[in-house]
């Protein structure tokens, strides 16, 4: 199994989508609680050099979609084809089973909000979900 035969325009569209989605979910749906529960003003955020913040968090959800592409190609060599829900319940699984657990062991040790947590959690779990969509239907 090669680490680069994936289907790219999906590993591309996947982190797109992520990408959207946080663009929603820290925009309109949350954006002043994440804002309150971060400490941060709509003045600091724009101090940030936004190109290494998007361009970064670009380049880490397209690592997350090669890595959820290459997870659902390991099972495709093998001979295994995962149906859509399949797909999409793995990725969440991930976001549920790894993610979650991850950031809420950092924000317990540094002690960050319950709020913060829940906020960022469901980010990452709409995130997960909306590649685990794209991966299923372009395989």
């Amino acid at each position: 199994m090669n680490l680069l035969d994936v289907n790219w325009l999906a590993v591309v569209l996947a982190a797109l989508a992520g990408f959207v989605v946080g663009g929603v979910w820290y925009g309109p749906v949350m954006g002043k609680k994440w804002m309150g529960a971060v400490g941060l003003s709509e003045a600091q955020i724009k101090q940030g050099n936004m190109g290494l913040i998007y361009g970064g968090a670009f380049a880490f959800s397209l690592l997350a979609s090669w890595t959820l592409a290459h997870t659902f190609d390991s099972y495709a060599v093998n001979g295994v084809e995962l149906s859509v829900l399949v797909k999409v319940v793995t990725a969440l699984g991930i976001a549920i089973g790894f993610i979650l657990p991850a950031i809420g062991t950092n924000y317990l040790f540094s002690q960050k909000s319950k709020t913060l947590f829940f906020i960022d959690a469901g980010y990452w779990v709409l995130f997960y979900i909306a590649m685990g969509l794209v991966h299923a239907y372009l395989p």
